[in-house]
């Protein structure tokens, strides 16, 4: 990769920053494109958000992916926040426009993304395992696209709440599954990241359907695999982190993202 003063400056904000897979996928899109661009990964810490934000001001960053913990934090910085990123309660892009800083959120889209190489959600009766953010994102893209959506949570009042704000059709605890049909079952919590456990007992599990689970390492969760047993289609929680950095690249570059190049870049 050849550096000049002419080459846009990209990246993402986290912490830790061992762990993410976002400089191989734009990395990769910037030279299937021809884009003279460099992506790379910035280690912020809560209490130094407020500064990475005037360093992305005065270093002329173009686009900022913001990740754990900071997706909350950093609406106060920006100068605009979209609908979409209000409604969701949360960014994960910063795009530079002139001279503001515009923050949107596209984990909505890489959810829908993920789930439509399945099925299409229009109509779907789907359950959201979990009420944080990222609950939120995917609650709000399984409206956005006409499925109907109920909440289950450890803490039934978060789900209820979240259910209330985002107009899904019912809330719960997790152990509610048992009882409720579905046609596509998205697991939000952390539970089975590095590890083999799963978030609901699997004999709680529906048969067939389209089973997503966030959690990305390792590829092929408790969750996912007691599911396949039963007859579902199962998608790995890497194509939504895909194809949220898609359509992030998109809405910086106005092009056409390369899906499958990105998606082997991730690993």
């Amino acid at each position: 990769m050849h550096i000049t003063a002419e080459t846009a400056l990209c990246g993402i904000a986290l912490h830790p920053a061992g762990h993410t897979r976002s400089p191989a996928m734009h990395n990769a899109a910037y030279a299937a494109l021809s884009i003279d661009a460099v992506y790379l990964a910035f280690d912020v810490r809560p209490a130094e958000l407020a500064d990475a934000v005037a360093g992305m001001r005065g270093l002329g960053i173009r686009q900022l992916s913001v990740s754990l913990p900071h997706k909350e934090a950093i609406l106060a910085h920006l100068d605009e926040v979209d609908e979409t990123a209000r409604r969701i309660g949360a960014v994960n892009t910063v795009l530079r426009r002139g001279d503001a800083l515009v923050g949107t959120n596209t984990d909505w889209l890489g959810a829908v993304g993920a789930l439509e190489r399945e099925t299409r959600l229009e109509d779907r009766q789907a359950i959201v395992l979990g009420a944080g953010g990222t609950a939120r994102a995917v609650v709000y893209g399984l409206r956005a696209r006409g499925a109907r959506v109920h909440v289950l949570n450890r803490t039934p009042e978060k789900a209820r709440a979240l259910a209330d704000d985002l107009g899904a059709e019912g809330a719960g605890g997790l152990e509610e599954l048992a009882d409720r049909p579905y046609d596509v079952l998205v697991n939000t919590t952390s539970v089975g990241l590095g590890s083999d456990a799963s978030p609901v007992d699997p004999d709680h599990l529906g048969r067939g359907g389209v089973v997503l689970d966030a959690v990305y390492e390792p590829e092929r969760t408790r969750l996912l695999r007691d599911a396949e047993a039963r007859g579902a289609r199962v998608v790995s929680g890497r194509w939504m982190l895909v194809y949220q950095a898609v359509a992030q690249l998109e809405a910086w570059t106005g092009q056409t993202a390369p899906v499958e190049v990105m998606a082997k870049a991730f690993g």
